[in-house]
């Protein structure tokens, strides 16, 4: 019997979940997560996974992670001191960014905190043309004097980005090669290897990125590794961003690919429900204790960006640039809040009521968990309206303490609003409920796809109490709530493909391209992604590339990404990049020229090692008496604006294929709290997918 193990690191509990590769059968472990030492979180989950479920450690054939440590790194500004060498009079590039604002009629905004300071940012003298022909030869007596300071300051990483390095390479080459002779203890990332793409902030920021977090990302990975390795576990994989993993050696080279590590695994993880189920259009919505995240699958596709910023209002609002700092590489296109069920519900200065995006965390958590929180959350509020149990969660082992929870929301809300405890939790519901429709919006009705032609996949630990509420709002008629929602982001980290990501700007006007260079271009990256797969070991058999290019029209100044065919570049391969640009420029904007030009502005190839293909199966075959009792739980949809009923609740684990259950109902798992509203209908199919309808348009 051979077991893939996926290990999730949450603002909440870290996530461990077990496949059997043979069977599909599933087994989930839940631990707080430990802020002061993740790695202790989890090799603490998967002592306890192992031993419950009795998996032996050599039966492990994978071992995959996803790791919060660059973002919070990034979060919390407790990064590696680094430094940035650029070209003679391009000293300040971080600093002068793009001129976007999140706030434009804000005169006293501060634009994000800087990863590198001035004094450890340093010039060589240098200059290529737009064309990459050097007009200035590097001076490289420069190169002395970054050592001199890179020993001086104690420097623990450096980043390399010089203009136009991106189409000639030959002084960052001679640079890198130099600080590696010089500086071996510390790494060095050149931004024409980190991102060989054009535009000078975003690529050298994306590079200091990688300076800033590497060293970091070292530290926590080796740990884990030896903890892991002295388990008798299998080599470790981390979760990137893209949606695939990278082993830790790929992965240091580019520590940017480790940016929303879990939430990329829960997308994947919808998606495999997807194909399971035989619903390719799905919305995922993952609610955990920090943040809620959306995303879209189309026809099985998990829809991707490489335009995101890290640190910054950006996450919360896609449609505001400039409040982070940018990386370039391929991200899942995610929308995130700050709604998870441990976000903090206070009231401002002008009375109204707000959610977030301060958070309890894991220490002290939610005042209901008695662990020294004060401030009432979203799981506060939910346990004081009825919807979860003092005594339902992690199956009782988590003590709750309802009146506390009561008495916090009666302190900080609903006295100072004038109003009864359940008008103030409920409110709080709306509240958090109206930022999470947003997030669903900003992927499906933004990006041009009407939401009530998707399926809503809902998972994370409160992901299942708030979809139902999310789906009525958004028009969707059917959520699917899959096997261990509290743990389905575990499941994707063990349901992927190793992954790589190359780009390569080639900026041409589309009608005059020359295949034979495009040819060429595709024909470098796919060469560095062979020696990849070679180098971890995949069967060439297994290997997958896929090539897309980043077009726009003349004068525009951002891209859309197309698939390309493999195979030899022709002119019917143009044609097509053409014909399917103009289509997905209609449906992402509403419009569309046949009539002008189309610029060529990057090549990328994502390179796929595949592992087998996965079936999830909860073995839902119980089909016992799951009815457990009832209480009192408030509803909107009773009575004139909500009031409490009488509501059957359920034991998940009991429910059969056969069971169907009509709202009001809760249905409670070890894992997570469903929640059935009135007007909803749920059944349980054979592999242990709550399915939840409704009738109403």
């Amino acid at each position: 019997m051979s077991w893939r193990v996926g290990v999730d690191i949450g603002g909440t509990f870290t996530d461990v979940a077990l496949v059997d590769e043979t069977s599909g059968r599933i087994g989930i472990a839940k631990v707080p997560t430990t802020p002061r030492d993740f790695g202790q979180g989890v090799v603490q989950g998967l002592s306890i996974a192992l031993a419950e479920h009795g998996v032996a450690a050599g039966d492990v054939s994978l071992l995959s992670h996803a790791t919060t440590v660059v973002t919070n790194a990034i979060l919390e500004g407790k990064g590696a001191k680094a430094m940035l060498v650029s070209t003679k009079g391009f000293r300040d590039i971080l600093e002068l960014r793009r001129s976007s604002r999140s706030s434009l009629y804000d005169m006293f905004q501060d634009p994000p905190g800087l990863l590198i300071p001035r004094y450890c940012r340093l010039e060589v003298d240098e200059r290529l043309d737009a064309a990459g022909q050097i007009i200035t030869p590097l001076v490289e007596d420069d190169i002395d004097a970054i050592i001199a300071f890179a020993l001086a300051n104690e420097v623990e990483a450096i980043a390399v980005s010089l203009l136009f390095s991106f189409l000639n390479d030959v002084h960052e080459a001679i640079i890198g090669e130099r600080l590696r002779a010089a500086l071996p203890h510390i790494p060095i990332f050149l931004s024409s290897e980190v991102l060989p793409e054009i535009r000078e902030f975003e690529r050298a920021s994306t590079t200091a990125v990688c300076a800033y977090v590497g060293p970091i990302l070292e530290s926590y990975l080796r740990r884990l590794e030896g903890a892991t390795g002295e388990m008798g576990l299998p080599g470790l994989y981390v979760m990137g961003s893209s949606g695939g993993v990278f082993d830790v050696t790929e992965g240091l080279k580019m520590p940017a690919m480790a940016i929303e590590s879990g939430p990329a695994a829960g997308v994947i993880a919808a998606a495999l429900t997807g194909r399971q189920l035989d619903k390719p259009n799905l919305l995922s919505f993952d609610m955990g204790g920090t943040t809620a995240k959306a995303s879209l699958i189309k026809d099985g596709v998990v829809e991707t960006t490489s335009e995101y910023e890290v640190g910054g209002d950006g996450n919360a609002n896609r449609w505001m640039n400039g409040t982070g700092h940018p990386i370039r590489v391929p991200v899942i296109d995610l929308a995130e809040v700050s709604a998870g069920g441990g976000s903090i519900a206070w009231i401002d200065p002008g009375g109204a009521l707000k959610v977030g995006p301060q958070s309890a965390g894991a220490e002290p958590g939610p005042v209901c968990y008695d662990a020294g929180g004060t401030l009432p959350t979203v799981t506060d509020c939910n346990l004081a309206l009825g919807y979860l149990d003092s005594n339902a969660l992690l199956a009782g082992r988590l003590a709750i303490r309802a009146d506390k929870a009561v008495a916090a929301i009666e302190e900080h809300l609903a006295a100072p609003l004038g109003i009864g405890v359940d008008a103030a939790a409920s409110g709080v519901l709306n509240v958090a409920n109206a930022s999470m429709a947003e997030a669903l919006r900003i992927v499906s009705v933004e990006r041009g796809h009407d939401a009530r032609e998707f399926s809503l996949v809902a998972f994370g630990g409160a992901g299942p109490m708030h979809a139902a509420e999310l789906a009525t709002e958004l028009g969707i008629r059917e959520v699917i709530i899959p096997p261990i929602p509290g743990g389905f982001s575990a499941l994707g980290l063990v349901a992927t493909d190793l992954k790589r990501d190359y780009v390569k700007t080639h900026f041409i006007a589309l009608h005059e391209a020359d295949k034979s260079a495009v040819a060429a271009a595709f024909g470098e990256m796919e060469t560095a992604a062979r020696a990849m797969l070679t180098a971890a070991n995949i069967p060439e058999q297994q290997w997958r590339l896929e090539r897309s290019a980043d077009l726009r029209y003349g004068r525009q100044a951002y891209e859309l990404s197309v698939p390309a065919r493999m195979g030899e570049i022709t002119q019917g391969t143009l044609d097509e990049l053409a014909q399917l640009f103009h289509e997905k420029h209609r449906q992402t904007y509403g419009h569309h020229n046949p009539y002008e030009i189309i610029q060529v502005v990057n090549l990328r190839l994502s390179a796929i090692g595949r592992f087998e293909s996965l079936t999830l199966n909860y073995e839902a075959t119980k089909g016992e008496e799951a009815r457990k009792g009832s209480r009192s739980v408030w509803f909107r949809q009773v009575g004139q604006g909500g009031v409490r009923c009488d509501c059957a609740i359920y034991d998940c684990a009991l429910l059969g294929p056969c069971d169907r259950i009509t709202g009001p109902a809760v249905l409670e798992a070890v894992d997570a709290t469903i929640v059935i509203p009135p007007g909803w209908r749920a059944r349980m199919n054979a592999t242990g997918h709550i399915l939840m309808e409704t009738d109403d348009e």
